[in-house]
């Protein structure tokens, strides 16, 4: 039903379909009423929100994915780009969300790739612990939520179908 991509997630809602994930949480967001909702009422914090969302959207995983799917400097080089995306965004967190005071569009953006964390630092030999405390403090914030813990994959697992994922490529 996505009728680009051919590929999930689509909502289906009203016989209509909704593609894209992020643009299933906003249209999600603004259907259903909410007691917080993810994105701002105000128009710039919105656009805020979305840039974030967007930058998270088209880095992180792309990047990852080299890091974890390359060897030799194509992933030495994917590690560098990846580690100053997370610097650029510990530079962007707020306190205690990104958005402030509630969990919204940019954390419900980044915290799935939490679960790849142990990945990325295993696999790029550097600890996101020690180079990113402030990520993960957020991390650990979202994880009380019961949505985002009960939602989220195990790290270790993630890893586990990594290597097999690079077994497959011949990345070893």
């Amino acid at each position: 039903m996505n009728p680009v991509h051919k590929q999930i997630p689509v909502l289906i809602h009203n016989g209509r379909p909704i593609c894209e994930s992020m643009v299933i949480v906003q249209y999600i967001d603004q259907v259903w009423n909410h007691k917080s909702p993810l994105l701002p009422s105000d128009p710039y914090r919105r656009a805020h929100a979305r840039f974030w969302a967007d930058y998270i959207d088209k880095k992180i995983y792309p990047i990852g994915r080299m890091l974890w799917a390359s060897k030799g400097e194509v992933k030495e080089a994917s590690k560098k780009d990846l580690i100053e995306c997370f610097k650029i965004l510990e530079g962007e967190l707020g306190e205690p969300y990104f958005g402030g005071e509630s969990f919204g569009y940019i954390d419900l953006a980044l915290i799935p790739f939490y679960s790849f964390f142990y990945t990325f630092e295993t696999l790029g030999n550097f600890s996101v612990v020690v180079e990113f405390p402030k990520l993960i403090d957020w991390a650990q914030r979202c994880l009380l939520k019961e949505s985002v813990s009960k939602s989220l994959c195990d790290q270790r697992n993630v890893y586990k179908a990594v290597l097999e994922i690079r077994k497959k490529l011949g990345a070893e």
